[in-house]
């Protein structure tokens, strides 16, 4: 009898923490903006070890600005770990030197405070260059690389085009990465839009404007961006690509807190299932509509009800279910004539 309780029990909590894994699912996200372009190598560019050392050095005052909010994730910028002002020649020898330095370095990090850090950095494997997004888990160990699928054409006689893109499992959902000149292929966010993963990480020396939004939006993603100037702001986006959390003029990162447990849907047919829903729940659920563009983003609030369990209770259509319902209807329509 003892035996079986025990096992009751057990069923219970593992099913209780099943449930509650789909429902509120907060993440506080940091990003960093500048990273490499602000260590000027100079003269130091011929002794590649102590560039090193200040490299770290410099990525130990930034951690130490942002670690104070104990975030699940911090993302740092395109090639964050290469110091400004080296030639191609004074480039290699700093990478040969390099080595894992600096990548192990983030490991303890990662492993000391128990985070996720993401960041961008230029490796070679078996003599191939890559332009990559590394992942470290919360015990800094690497669950995920994205190499640069577009390469500037400049970048290419040395580094190679990626052909993949993983999507990257952490312990609150999925990440993929993409880097700088990438944010211009539409064939490219095709791509992440069908994987539809929770956060688009974006390293990056070029800040892509409007893009970045149309990203977010097109993917349903938050969108991170560790902008690597500090000529223009790092920015946190939701899944509208509205701009929650940004750098400043004064501060070269952002924080926020964002929810996972979240779902995009049209406005059309829906209006009176959210108002019920809403009256319903309360502050537990959340509804973000932009204006003017029809689409708004319902999240759960809930310990133990998911958003996608609401939505299911009022019989709230998603957005991809709409688009693709106009679609038939317009094929069917067609059809007739």
């Amino acid at each position: 009898m003892k035996i079986l309780n025990f096992a009751f029990w057990l069923l219970i909590a593992s099913c209780t923490l099943c449930f509650d894994a789909l429902a509120v699912n907060k993440v506080k996200v940091v990003t960093i903006g500048g990273g490499g372009k602000m260590i000027d190598a100079g003269n130091d560019r011929t002794n590649p070890q102590k560039l090193v050392d200040r490299t770290i050095e410099y990525f130990t005052r930034e951690f130490a600005k942002v670690l104070i909010h104990k975030p699940d994730l911090i993302l740092l910028s395109e090639a964050c770990e290469r110091p400004a002002g080296l030639n191609s020649r004074n480039e290699f020898e700093y990478y040969k030197v390099r080595g894992t330095q600096i990548l192990d370095f983030f490991a303890s990090v990662a492993k000391q405070n128990k985070c996720y850090i993401a960041f961008g950095m230029k490796h070679e494997e078996n003599g191939v260059w890559w332009n990559s997004c590394f992942v470290l888990d919360r015990e800094g160990k690497v669950v995920g690389i994205y190499h640069k699928n577009y390469p500037t054409v400049y970048e290419m006689p040395v580094i190679s085009p990626g052909t993949e893109i993983p999507l990257i499992q952490c312990d609150f959902g999925t990440v993929a990465c993409a880097i700088c000149f990438d944010l211009n292929f539409d064939e490219l966010r095709d791509k992440f839009a069908a994987l539809k993963p929770d956060i688009i990480l974006f390293p990056s020396n070029y800040h892509g404007g409007l893009e970045q939004a149309k990203w977010a939006y097109s993917c349903q993603s938050f969108f991170v961006c560790s902008y690597g100037f500090l000529t223009a702001p790092s920015e946190i986006r939701d899944p509208l690509g509205t701009v929650i959390a940004t750098s400043t003029n004064h501060e070269n990162f952002a924080v926020a807190t964002i929810n996972l447990d979240r779902r995009s849907v049209h406005l059309d047919f829906n209006q009176g299932k959210i108002l019920a829903l809403q009256k319903k729940y309360g502050d537990k659920v959340t509804y973000t509509d932009p204006g003017l563009l029809g689409v708004a983003v319902l999240s759960s609030e809930h310990e133990q009800i998911s958003i996608l369990e609401m939505i299911k209770e009022f019989d709230i259509e998603l957005l991809d279910d709409y688009f693709e319902r106009s679609r038939r209807a317009i094929q069917e329509h067609l059809k007739s004539k």
